[in-house]
């Protein structure tokens, strides 16, 4: 029954993308590693119009990754999957059990184990974007201003590729997590050494080798200042790194009806000036 219930909501995704955009193939539960005896996860959906490029969205809200089934986030990415991006929800581990450095771990490991597997995916592993919302958004900048080459004399495959990516978009994320580090009720993922917040602060990280970046915020979010976006901002400018800042007036902490056609429609078009 529940392969019956899995196989109908996959034709379902199928039959929508052929009235509204190619259909889409859904590689599910891809194992990228391994942590405390459980599965590190993404999903891979390709559009059967796929231009070779790839956006990895970071599932990724206080750092709580919840799953979702891949046929939704087929209809939640339509606009990236109808203009031909491959797109690859990933899975960090989860708060309350895993904070805030231990999540960009993870997802700097599926970027490496992505590359591993580009040719696989049908993927240029030089044309990958990655983006997401809050602390998506966090993990976004993370991956675009933190990356390395690799080691190319690691035991583990996977760590000898490259998390580099090429393009991202943040939404309204927190900069600096040295003034919000420490015991947090409402997130625990912050709750870790303080010594190592300057680590995972991506204002701390910005050099001119950082790939195009767009951040959208709005000017009415009570959760994550619309500041954070401003002095990002500022020392993307002071770095001479290509960047651009959408303030939506009026939206407060997730976007919705016409704020979210407007930051979606930037995030598409950033995508396939800088991916394509």
């Amino acid at each position: 029954m529940r392969f019956l219930k899995r196989y109908m909501a996959l034709i379902a995704v199928l039959v929508i993308g052929s009235t509204s955009f190619a259909e889409v193939s859904i590689k599910a539960d891809v194992v990228y590693g391994h942590k405390d005896g459980m599965a590190l996860v993404y999903d891979v959906l390709q559009p059967e119009n796929a231009n070779g490029a790839a956006i990895v969205f970071m599932v990724s809200g206080g750092w709580f990754s919840r799953w979702a089934p891949p046929e939704n986030r087929a209809q939640q990415f339509s606009d990236m999957l109808e203009a031909g991006f491959t797109v690859i929800p990933v899975h960090h581990g989860s708060a309350p059990r895993y904070v805030v450095p231990e999540a960009y771990a993870d997802v700097s490991r599926a970027i490496r184990h992505i590359k591993l597997n580009a040719e696989k995916f049908g993927i240029d592993e030089n044309r990958i974007g990655v983006t997401g919302g809050s602390a998506g958004g966090h993990l976004s900048l993370m991956l675009g201003l933190d990356s390395d080459a690799g080691e190319a004399d690691a035991r583990d495959e996977v760590m000898r590729h490259s998390n580099k990516i090429a393009a991202v978009v943040a939404y309204f994320p927190p900069v600096d997590l040295r003034e919000i580090t420490g015991p947090n009720d409402r997130f625990p993922a912050l709750d870790f050494a303080p010594e190592k917040a300057a680590a995972i602060s991506p204002i701390l990280h910005v050099d001119a080798s950082d790939p195009p970046i767009l951040l959208i915020h709005g000017d009415a979010d009570t959760l994550v200042n619309i500041s954070n976006s401003t002095i990002m901002q500022a020392e993307f400018q002071n770095q001479h790194v290509l960047s651009e800042f959408i303030t939506i007036p009026g939206a407060g902490h997730g976007f919705r009806g016409d704020d979210a056609v407007q930051a979606a429609e930037a995030r598409l078009a950033w995508f396939q000036r800088h991916l394509l």
